[in-house]
């Protein structure tokens, strides 16, 4: 009795209130909005049964009675209170205030303020979020029985029972769905990552697709992607549920190693879901359950759409023409030289490096850190050794460089360990056998190479070990022993390499005349490596102006010392 009185007591002194707020007169300075405000918080269900709530625990307190059954009593009268939207075509009502607000012939200030505040798009986002929720049914389901009940009650389960979706969608926009034919019932193919089904989480991959707003769907992908683009504001699925759980996005990042452009790609299934991208872009990959497609995202911006998988990719350029040409080997001698060295590469196979097919490769981000080597790549005469000098002269704490063993014998004014290493023949050829070169060749009957060891010498002392190798040596420093940031040094065009040439020459830098013959060699052997190995470089910079070239060096080399760097995967697992 004493609980009863108490929260009768309460509901009248609300309603006391509320009845006064009508008679509140204009002398108080009361302004109507505060009076609406006060009346819709005191008539709120959910401040009534806080109010329930109050005088319970306080009825509790002072007659002493059993705290457990007046709490229970509270909360039971607590869930009583069911919330329920007024109505959930408040999208459609807004139209309609925008339409008679566009009416009016003479417009005030505040006529002007309502219209833009109802066409901002957090407020159009907001009221799409309410009449979605509001259209949605929210009962507890009755906890499920225990025991023997349980399994005969999920034995008896139907899989095939028909369910009713609602969607709200606007006209045009892209649900992020594709279907395929499957006994002539139109299913589920895919669901993009992020996209507006994805995001409602009501369909599954495998649902069977029966009827969309009561029409029949046929079985033609084409024609009920139309229907669904067609359609605006609520759509009601009838669907036949596969029940699979969709799986979490695994956290796999790739490089492409080629341009990509859907509207160009006759095999994709739908190419308003493709997604393009730019060799060297990093990507998220998100699903790779279909063996052809993958749905993959940017890392910086952008929706999920269909790119091409590893195994569609490499079945699509495993036949295409490569470059075939003899010229220009990089292991052998360019004709015409006499005395040309020629460096290989023990045990590795230059020609199946050139044929490799790179489409995607797994990187991770990693915080910035010191590079153990920098690679200089490019052909003779564009400039790697002057860019390597610089960086050494100029930072000789944080670059070093090998020194190179060679067969040859001391001339009277070398040192040993200055510019070469000197060893007997004999040494050479274990130490080649035994794989402990990079690199090596034979000049003038002479063994010359570069030992991996002396590269680990050089990170040993903490300097980045700068390397201007042959392009084949790629495949073996891109590892985590190496750590290698490779940059291509590229020749510019014929017309300004000549004008270079010819500068260095009249300022008597040097002596050495090159022919047009010999400038366009290098011009074409420059094209031949970034053709073939383009795959292993970090930045490519055109040799146009040697002063450049160095600012553009070193200003990559300290931003990989200040910035996150997207590695391998490799060489962080």
């Amino acid at each position: 009795l004493p609980l009863a009185v108490a929260v009768s007591s309460a509901l009248l002194s609300m309603q006391q209130v509320l009845d006064n707020l009508a008679e509140v007169p204009t002398s108080t300075g009361a302004k109507d909005i505060d009076l609406l405000f006060l009346r819709g918080i005191m008539e709120s269900p959910i401040v009534r049964s806080l109010a329930k709530v109050l005088y319970t625990v306080h009825s509790m307190q002072s007659n002493l009675l059993c705290p457990p059954l007046l709490l229970s009593q509270a909360h039971e009268q607590l869930e009583e209170v069911k919330l329920e939207a007024v109505q959930d075509n408040n999208v459609e009502l807004v139209t309609e205030i925008l339409g008679d607000i566009n009416n009016l012939k003479v417009k005030d200030d505040s006529a002007a303020e309502l219209s833009r505040i109802l066409q901002e798009p957090h407020f159009q986002s907001l009221l799409e979020a309410h009449d979605m929720v509001a259209s949605k049914c929210y009962e507890v389901p009755p906890p499920a029985e225990t025991g023997n009940d349980a399994a005969v009650n999920s034995a008896l389960m139907q899989a095939d029972a028909v369910r009713m979706i609602g969607i709200r969608k606007k006209a045009g926009e892209p649900l992020g769905v594709t279907f395929r034919v499957e006994k002539d019932d139109l299913v589920i193919a895919r669901i993009l990552h992020g996209g507006m089904i994805d995001r409602q989480g009501l369909l599954h991959v495998g649902d069977i697709i029966k009827e969309v707003n009561g029409k029949d769907v046929g079985n033609n992908p084409t024609e009920l992607q139309e229907m669904l683009k067609d359609c605006s504001g609520g759509i009601t699925l009838k669907i036949l549920p596969s029940y699979r759980d969709a799986p979490a996005p695994p956290q796999v990042y790739v490089r492409p190693y080629f341009d990509y452009n859907p509207a160009n790609d006759n095999l994709i299934p739908c190419r308003e879901a493709g997604m393009a991208f730019k060799k060297g872009d990093i990507l998220q990959i998100v699903n790779r359950e279909d063996p052809n497609w993958w749905q993959a995202c940017h890392v910086v911006g952008g929706a999920t759409g269909l790119i091409p998988s590893q195994f569609l990719e490499e079945k699509r350029k495993a036949f295409v023409p490569r470059d075939f040409d003899g010229s220009g080997i990089l292991c052998g001698t360019i004709a015409g030289k006499k005395k040309k060295k020629m460096m290989y590469l023990t045990a590795k196979n230059a020609e199946f490096d050139r044929h490799e097919l790179q489409i995607y490769e797994e990187v991770a981000k990693v915080p910035p850190f010191q590079r153990k080597t920098l690679v200089l790549i490019g052909a003779q005469g564009v400039g790697r050794r002057s860019l390597k000098n610089r960086l050494m002269v100029l930072h000789p704490t944080r670059f070093g460089t090998t020194i190179p063993y060679t067969s040859r014998r001391a001339r009277d004014d070398e040192l040993d360990g200055n510019s070469y290493h000197f060893t007997s023949r004999t040494e050479m050829e274990v130490d080649v056998k035994a794989g402990r070169f990079l690199e090596h060749g034979e000049y003038d009957g002479n063994l010359y190479g570069t030992k991996i060891e002396s590269i680990h010498e050089v990170v040993g002392t903490g300097r980045t070990c700068i390397l201007d190798v042959n392009p084949q040596a790629l495949k073996v420093l891109k590892t985590a022993e190496f750590m290698p940031y490779v940059v291509f040094i590229a020749a510019p065009d014929f017309d300004i390499l000549k004008a270079m040439h010819t500068a260095v020459v009249d300022a008597g830098i040097t002596t050495k005349q090159l022919t047009d013959v010999d400038l366009r060699k290098t011009v074409d052997e420059s094209a031949r490596i970034q053709r073939a190995y383009s795959h292993y470089f970090d930045l490519t910079i055109v040799n146009d102006n040697l002063d450049k070239a160095f600012e553009t060096l070193q200003a990559a080399v300290d931003k990989l010392c200040g910035e996150p760097q997207w590695v391998p995967v490799n060489w962080v697992y």
